[in-house]
């Protein structure tokens, strides 16, 4: 048993009956939900700060990632798709190695229109690279967006991932004088590139 369950159980245990004997309220929730998810995605995620391009057909995904970041040289990704990769992240035992990636190319489970972020499971051998980059371009299949943070928790709720983040848009920080940092704590930079 978990510290969480027993913490609860003793709760249970020393709370009157009088508390105990009513069920819990159904609840109904009237979360936002979108005709064109993927246009609302777009629109959002650049509200945001980030920036997310729609894949044309026929277009090819290492050009494009190349014509939006022209000056990057330290590439990584470890997918096969992704060719224009300098190095496979996977093949460092050591995080720090991370360290000076221009351009992190991963790939996103699915997105939330009502936010413009994206769910990323942990797909590569360490997470830090999510964070260490320079600059982050997530690839997420167009058909995998969700209304809202209501259907995107019933899409994690059942699995263990071990580790995952919602990102969305680059890194941001502001401080009580409303003065708003950009990559402060992970990329600066994020560009959602829907396939």
């Amino acid at each position: 048993m978990s510290s969480k369950n027993n913490i609860i159980d003793n709760i249970r245990q020393h709370v009157s009956e009088e508390y105990n004997k009513h069920e819990m309220p159904e609840i109904t929730i009237d979360a936002v939900r979108f005709d064109n998810r993927v246009a609302a995605f777009l629109e959002i995620n650049r509200f945001v700060g980030g920036d997310a391009v729609l894949l044309k057909e026929g277009e090819d995904l290492n050009i494009l990632i190349k014509a939006l970041y022209p000056d990057a040289v330290t590439i990584t990704s470890n997918l096969p798709e992704i060719t224009i990769s300098s190095f496979n992240p996977d093949e460092t035992d050591d995080p720090h190695n991370l360290n000076g990636v221009e351009l992190a190319v991963v790939k996103g489970e699915f997105g939330v229109a009502e936010n413009g972020c994206v769910w990323i499971p942990q797909n590569v051998r360490q997470k830090a690279l999510y964070f260490i980059t320079e600059n982050l371009v997530i690839l997420l299949d167009k058909n995998r967006i969700v209304n809202n943070m209501h259907e995107a928790y019933e899409c994690i709720a059942d699995n263990d991932y071990g580790f995952g983040a919602f990102i969305s848009g680059p890194s941001k920080t502001a401080d009580i004088e409303q003065a708003l940092v950009i990559g402060a704590h992970g990329a600066k930079s994020v560009v959602v590139i829907l396939i």
